[in-house]
């Protein structure tokens, strides 16, 4: 059942919760913790503020805060005012935040003091930029575009200030992962972020306002956006925001017994059971974990559940598609390594890459989603977005296959495909193998040149502390259990596989170690 009852306006939300209760956390970090009733004043007197500034609906505000109880608050009062946001990472580098800063056009950063020098450095570069507002610094002395963010929040709100109520206008701007080149801005819109919360989290996570959720999220995701800021919100949950996962940290929170659910991805969960020992982990009053972002193998999902007795539910997500695609029910019925069946009301097919026709059931083929979640298109980039939504259909680039009960196994992307004497290769497929050999901790695989077969599978392998990976009985083990075209031609060593923040590989960074 989609609870079609949340999707209405944030501002909606938040007086509703206020009302109904004021007094409850909704949010809570290292330093600072919010009750709704608070949240909604807050948000009322910063989007007062921004109307003051001259932000117009649609305009772009872009945050630079670590994620924190304060991120949560500017999101929602920049939604509130009907303008766009657009996160930028705290630990972004000066070309990273300079490149969101000038493709969005935004025109206010919110930010702290201690980035003052970088962002009077950076608006110099940015001529849309005309305000900056800055946590922890003093009202007095200011120039007169700096403001000091807390006595914005001294001010009183005006209800002229909630022009956040159009649900299909866009709200967000987020930025794709960029394992491939530059990142693309995907605008986002609420009916989209709030139609995945209404058919996705509470029907199949089921949040609640009984959850009491932990994240390590970094809030510039789709991922974190969706779930623990608006789902906590338009449910009346309360959650726990880490600044960064730090697997100590979250192993000693998890281990307060205090939280209920934990969304994560896959790598927050492999390090986890890594620093967590050998024997049995009891997290409490947990009763669910969420994997999205990237794929999970099998090994990793039977392995968690095994040690901690907990549910570990995988899903497919996407920036364009205002996070998830899939999820799967928690319960038995799961297919391990699968990312589960579509969500509710959601249109999924698979389809012949180059003539976009439709594959038999349990044929590979790309997955391409059509639903309310799914973005209008990449902000100022018309032919990217002709490129991805064809006739209302979102191109995943996934390659994947539907089993006879409608579960998605994704088996690779499309441009990472190893193509090795015309035979297709999904680098997932062998990492899977790899992940069962004992010593090995993660591993990558990616395409590397051969003067006759064009491109043959090389392995990238992080060994587990103090074990030792033995490269000949490695390849024998993937004898035992791939075709032969399928092992590695070569077995490389690293100390660490580059991800994104959202676990996906960074494959292109493992090619230019083969160059």
């Amino acid at each position: 059942m989609i609870h079609i009852s949340l999707i209405k306006p944030v501002a909606e939300h938040l007086r509703e919760k206020a009302q109904t209760q004021g007094s409850k956390t909704a949010f809570v970090d290292a330093q600072t913790s919010i009750t709704y009733g608070d949240l909604e004043q807050r948000t009322a007197r910063l989007a007062t503020a921004l109307q003051e500034m001259g932000i117009r609906p649609g305009d772009r505000v872009a945050i630079h805060f670590p994620s924190s109880v304060p991120w949560i608050e500017a999101c929602l009062a920049i939604v509130r005012r009907g303008a766009v946001v657009v996160p930028i990472s705290y630990d972004a580098t000066d070309d990273e935040a300079l490149y969101r800063l000038e493709d969005s056009g935004s025109r206010v950063i919110i930010s702290t003091a201690e980035r003052a020098q970088r962002l009077e450095k950076l608006r110099s570069q940015v001529p849309s930029v005309k305000t900056v507002v800055l946590r922890g610094l003093a009202a007095s002395g200011a120039p007169s575009d700096v403001r000091s963010y807390e006595s914005l929040l001294a001010r009183a709100a005006s209800p002229d200030a909630d022009q956040g109520t159009d649900l299909d206008a866009p709200s967000f701007i987020l930025y794709t992962s960029g394992t491939t080149g530059k990142p693309k801005g995907a605008l986002l819109t609420q009916r989209g972020m709030l139609w995945v919360v209404a058919a996705c989290w509470v029907p199949i996570a089921g949040l609640s306002s009984d959850d009491y959720m932990l994240t390590a999220l970094p809030l510039y995701f789709s991922y974190a956006v969706d779930l623990p800021v608006l789902g906590t919100l338009v449910t009346g949950a309360t959650t726990r925001v880490m600044e960064r996962f730090s697997v100590t940290e979250a192993l000693e929170l998890l281990n307060s017994g205090e939280f209920t659910l934990f969304p994560g991805v896959p790598t927050m969960f492999h390090y986890l059971l890594l620093k967590g020992g050998d024997g049995p982990l009891n997290f409490g009053k947990l009763r669910l974990c969420i994997s999205a972002g990237a794929i999970m193998p099998a090994t990793l999902n039977v392995e968690f559940e095994r040690r901690t007795g907990v549910p570990l539910v995988d899903g497919l997500g996407s920036t364009e598609t205002s996070t998830m695609i899939t999820l799967n029910w928690p319960g038995p019925e799961r297919v391990m390594g699968s990312c589960g069946p579509p969500i509710l009301g959601q249109a999924v097919r698979m389809v012949d890459p180059k003539t976009r026709l439709d594959v038999p059931p349990g044929s590979e083929g790309e997955l391409i989603v059509r639903g309310p979640n799914v973005m209008p298109g990449y902000h100022n980039k018309p032919a990217e977005t002709a490129k991805a939504l064809v006739d209302g259909w979102y191109l995943t680039g996934d390659l994947a296959k539907f089993d006879p009960h409608g579960f998605i196994t994704i088996t690779g992307r499309l441009k990472e495909l190893i193509i090795r004497g015309g035979e297709n290769i999904a680098p997932a497929e062998i990492e899977e193998v790899a992940l069962k050999f004992p010593g090995v901790a993660d591993c990558a695989v990616v395409a590397g040149k051969h003067q006759f077969l064009g491109e043959v599978p090389v392995l990238f392998v992080v060994s587990k502390p103090g074990a030792e990976v033995d490269r000949a009985a490695l390849k024998a083990f993937f004898g035992e259990h791939l075709s032969v075209h399928k092992v590695p031609d070569e077995i490389r060593f690293i100390d660490q596989i580059p991800r994104t923040g959202s676990g996906k590989t960074l494959r292109f960074e493992l090619k230019k170690l083969l160059e």
